[in-house]
């Protein structure tokens, strides 16, 4: 089932891109047979091509696109941490694109992943699917009664307990960048100023608040939606108890669940629900530490350089074979012709700058004529 909160942008973490000029679907039989569709008659029966960015894709590789980096965790975003840890867990065998937050699945998501040519969004979907494709299944030998306690806990984390950390950070979007640690220009890879990104950053997490209120928990007010937090964090934790993961000694679905949105508390912190749970659910911190211990042993090391691939092993780049004495150094009589070149080039350089001031010269009198004009009239 979709999971409402990774509509727009999923968690919620980087501002809504401008709108762009959609680009042109490839034609399937479903577009074509469309009363809308340009090309009913002319490619009813074509095979649909594969829409993938990743084209020059190896087989049984998952290409993974989501957010960028974050200095304080991984993932700022639950959902792409929950499918990225549970690649880890199974050791399916991935990579990050750096796609610079220019692409959504066409659901409009963050994370979606590609493999073999196929896109799958929504982190639910892709994690059902990829465990039928690989038959990587994280709930095997757990009974009938540990797989509904599993299914209730997840949603609880994935639409309920994950939009108390979306609310609060709609509505104080300065102070989740500042404990985030977040640089919005590296970010959004923009040439704009920082001052200028951080003020429409926040302009469009203030816009979003309406997504809460449709929710329904962004009808209450602040302190109310930590207290429903506070709820949540206590049954999570009385049910993991003493126990390493919540269903025994080694960790299944819910303990790859749990980690992506508890992390979101401990890295992100906000509200004062960090100190709760420091005071009230410990065994819930003492979860988070196993389990990045186990499969993010890279994490100090993604937080400080914001790679996205740590994980895979370092290419050793190729030296380039050295040139003999007698190549890199050109015979006496090829350096005459050189520098008559470099003459003539460095001429035809100062005749057209010559050209472009006298170019910006016309414009500026024409611009102050027409701005005198526009006075006197």
């Amino acid at each position: 089932m979709t999971s409402p909160s990774e509509t727009e942008n999923s968690a919620g973490t980087a501002p809504p891109a401008k709108p762009e000029k959609p680009a042109e679907a490839p034609v399937t039989q479903e577009t074509a047979a469309s009363p809308t569709s340009d090309a009913t008659t002319t490619a009813a029966s074509a095979p649909a091509k594969p829409s993938v960015h990743k084209t020059d894709y190896e087989k049984d590789v998952v290409y993974l696109y989501q957010f960028t980096r974050c200095p304080t965790l991984p993932g700022i975003s639950p959902f792409c941490l929950k499918v990225e840890t549970w690649l880890r867990m199974t050791q399916v065998k991935y990579e990050n694109v750096d796609h610079k937050l220019k692409f959504k699945s066409k659901k409009g998501q963050l994370p979606f992943v590609e493999l073999n040519g196929e896109e799958i969004a929504d982190s639910d979907i892709i994690i059902k699917q990829l465990t039928q494709i690989f038959g990587k299944d994280l709930d095997a030998g757990l009974t009938a009664e540990e797989r509904n306690i599993s299914h209730a806990f997840s949603s609880m984390l994935n639409n309920h307990t994950g939009w108390v950390s979306r609310c609060w950070r709609y509505r104080h979007p300065g102070q989740f960048l500042k404990a985030a640690q977040m640089d919005v220009k590296r970010m959004l890879n923009s040439k704009l100023p920082k001052g200028v990104l951080q003020f429409f950053f926040k302009l469009a997490f203030k816009s979003n608040v309406q997504q809460t209120i449709g929710h329904g928990l962004g009808r209450h007010t602040t302190e109310e939606i930590l207290e429903f937090g506070k709820e949540d964090l206590k049954h999570l934790s009385q049910y993991l108890g003493t126990k390493p993961f919540f269903f025994g000694a080694e960790p299944h679905l819910l303990d790859c669940v749990a980690f992506a949105h508890l992390c979101q508390f401990v890295y992100v912190p906000f509200g004062g629900l960090l100190e709760y749970m420091e005071q009230e659910c410990a065994n819930l911190l003492a979860f988070v530490e196993r389990m990045k211990e186990r499969y993010w042993a890279d994490w100090d090391e993604i937080c400080k350089t914001l790679e996205l691939n740590t994980h895979l092993p370092k290419k050793v780049p190729e030296e380039e074979p050295k040139k003999a004495a007698n190549e890199s150094a050109p015979a006496a009589d090829e350096k005459a012709p050189a520098a008559e070149d470099a003459v003539k080039k460095s001429e035809a350089t100062v005749e057209e700058v010559k050209k472009e001031e006298v170019i910006k010269k016309e414009v500026v009198e024409e611009v102050v004529t027409k701005a005198v004009t526009e006075v006197k009239e």
